[in-house]
């Protein structure tokens, strides 16, 4: 049996989708399984033992060099993105992201079956010819095991032996990620070596404290819309207080060095900046090695959550019930505004985010800290 998936992006919907490909290997465990997945996500599926292979679609890339007028290289690619596509006759497609561009690709893959939700999003419904409701209400971990209930004639997840036990994020992080991210934390060792007012040893879950021998908690203060952020400043204040008053190490993780300099620049403690410097694995690996991750709505939020490390989340237009850090463990801080959630990227007045105070955040996760003991 062959099987394609369809998410293309984008981080965090990618990893909200590894627990369904877990249940499809379990329900299906003799099939070809094959993932399309754009370019900025693609290191999460490299080397999953649930997967036969990755087809990587470089959309963004090849629609700007077509803008550029640089028609050769990417028409060469795109034939060879839809050859490979074409390449297997697929008993079943599914798709999770249920777009335009989703849809069309599950249309030009010729499966038999196609699965998608039951939506005119952007007309995306009208390309499959098996459909099953897309419950909003639900987290998107659930809301995507919804179409192996489906599969498995068992919309209620009940007594499917492959939607047993909680949900599998699996991602592939390895001897040459965890040999990289120790030569960071080594390279960083001055800085991290603070001292530690809550003693040493393995952490829960069983997982290592990094080679410094202190633990250490990695701050992601950057988010794709504006109106996920919070104030540099507070920031920057939050982690002097761990600094000093908890004497525990910082890492600032972000894909871009630059905006995590200017938190650091406003410090009067040090961290050190990772920024651009992992690897979506290599982060995995980190994020699995911190004592927690403080973030705002993102992508490494979702990372950290599926590696077992807990998280304290900073939650302003976006709807924690849907779209917050999946697992036990976690705390979400969010106003309980009448306009929230608004899911607007832009706001003159995002109240949702700047009433989050930098005490509010301290106390949480101290709380999880101790929780940790």
């Amino acid at each position: 049996m062959n099987i394609l998936i369809v998410k293309l992006s984008a981080v965090g919907d990618v990893i909200h989708t590894l627990p369904s490909l877990a249940a499809l290997r379990r329900c299906y465990p003799d099939a070809d399984i094959s993932w399309v997945v754009e370019e900025a996500a693609a290191d999460l599926l490299t080397g999953n033992p649930d997967l036969n292979r990755v087809i990587v679609s470089g959309r963004k890339r090849w629609v700007q060099g077509l803008r550029l007028g640089r028609i050769a290289a990417p028409l060469r690619e795109m034939l060879a993105f839809f050859k490979e596509i074409r390449r297997r006759p697929y008993d079943l497609v599914i798709d999770f992201h249920g777009l335009l561009k989703s849809a069309a690709i599950v249309l030009f893959s010729g499966g038999r079956r196609k699965l998608g939700y039951d939506s005119l999003q952007e007309g995306s419904g009208l390309f499959y010819n098996e459909k099953i409701p897309e419950q909003m209400g639900k987290h998107a971990v659930d809301r995507y095991l919804d179409f192996v209930r489906y599969l498995a004639g068992d919309p209620n997840g009940r007594n499917a032996a492959c939607l047993k036990g909680p949900p599998v994020f699996s991602i592939a992080v390895g001897e040459t990620e965890q040999r990289r991210i120790a030569a960071l934390l080594d390279e960083h060792k001055e800085i991290l070596n603070v001292a530690d007012n809550r003693g040493g040893g393995t952490q829960a879950g069983g997982r290592r404290e990094p080679q410094t021998g202190k633990p250490f908690i990695a701050v992601n203060p950057v988010a794709l819309w504006e109106t996920k952020l919070w104030e540099d400043e507070k920031f920057a204040e939050l982690c002097d207080r761990i600094r000093q008053e908890l004497g525990i190490g910082i890492i600032l993780t972000g894909s871009d060095a630059g905006p995590l300099e200017r938190i650091r620049g406003q410090m009067k403690t040090e961290a050190v900046n990772l920024g651009g410097r992992t690897t979506l694995r290599e982060l995995a690996c980190l994020y699995s090695q911190a004592t927690l991750l403080v973030t705002t709505d993102s992508g490494p939020m979702h990372l950290a959550a599926a590696m077992g490390t807990p998280v304290v989340a900073l939650f302003g237009p976006t709807n924690p019930a849907r779209t917050g850090p999946y697992g036990p463990g976690h705390r979400v801080i969010r106003r309980a505004l009448s306009c929230a959630p608004c899911l607007r990227k832009r706001c003159d007045n995002p109240r949702c985010m700047t009433e989050i105070s930098v005490k509010e955040v301290f106390d949480e996760l101290k709380k999880v800290l101790r929780t940790k003991d």
